[in-house]
């Protein structure tokens, strides 16, 4: 995969997946139809990843305060490089998010590919809801594949990471949340590629995460660590709240381990890097 692959995007994800897959990683700016193609004619990839996505400085509620550059990251950009890649027959791969929909925690059932995503009360979120109809489309014809992942969870410190940033907030709220742990992200996104998987995947792991029971591991090994649980309607802040299916990852034969089953590890290994 290393001499194949052109991650685009040097942010969290790219620079994982460039550590840990190899391959070539472009932090070049894509303004226009025109830098999309030559950025693939220069680097000549058999596969394209796109990495790039913007979040916000302090967190998603930056994307309403700066909407022309969250169109242009989140939305415009992915389309502009699957045309390229379309074009020149490199096969694309978009890493995509899970923040788009309502879930319904009184009738539990994991949310699949298949339902339509209806949340579109943060701008963050239709920004990336147009961006993967348009691929998901083209995913029906083109060689495009559309990674989904939601709340990443690392085994090493950095802000992204929601174990940093619970480590910081002290104050957290108690419902139970799909989480990609990197590790495991890694390795689906190897195999995924491996089997040349066409389309969306939901790429998280099996099972919620509540995230009093991720800290509380945390607090066992650092005992004067403290923090408190408050409602979400304390929190007085607009999010996605969610569980995602790991039923068509699970269907391509990888094994998609339980949450409960890695915070251990995670929280060891993420004070050793520490």
């Amino acid at each position: 995969m290393k001499n194949k692959m052109l991650i685009v995007g040097k942010g969290y994800i790219g620079q994982r997946l460039q550590k840990e897959l190899g391959g070539s990683l472009s932090s070049e700016r894509i303004s226009s139809f025109q830098d999309a193609v030559q950025l693939v004619k220069k680097n000549h990839p058999k596969i394209l990843v796109n990495c790039i996505g913007y979040t916000g400085v302090r967190n998603i509620d930056d994307c309403e305060l700066n909407p022309e550059k969250s169109i242009h990251a989140n939305t415009f950009v992915p389309v502009l490089l699957a045309e390229a890649c379309l074009r020149y027959g490199v096969k694309m791969v978009h890493i995509s998010s899970g923040c788009i929909y309502h879930y319904d925690y009184k009738k539990p059932k994991p949310i699949t590919e298949t339902m339509v995503p209806d949340f579109f009360e943060l701008y963050y979120s239709r920004t990336k809801i147009y961006a993967e109809h348009i691929l998901n489309a083209l995913a029906k014809k083109y060689n495009i594949l559309i990674i989904r992942i939601r709340v990443p969870l690392d085994n090493r410190p950095h802000p992204k990471n929601i174990l940093t940033k619970l480590i910081k907030y002290k104050k957290i709220i108690d419902v139970p949340n799909s989480v990609t742990y990197i590790p495991d992200f890694i390795q689906a996104f190897r195999h995924l590629i491996s089997i040349d998987a066409q389309g969306i995947y939901n790429v998280v792991n099996k099972g919620a995460l509540r995230y009093p029971d991720l800290i509380k591991i945390y607090a066992k090994h650092d005992p004067n660590f403290r923090f408190t649980v408050i409602d979400l309607k304390d929190l007085k802040l607009v999010r996605t709240n969610l569980i995602l299916s790991t039923k068509k990852l699970e269907s391509t034969r990888f094994k998609v381990r339980a949450t409960k089953d890695i915070l251990e590890e995670c929280v060891k290994n993420y004070l050793n890097c520490s």
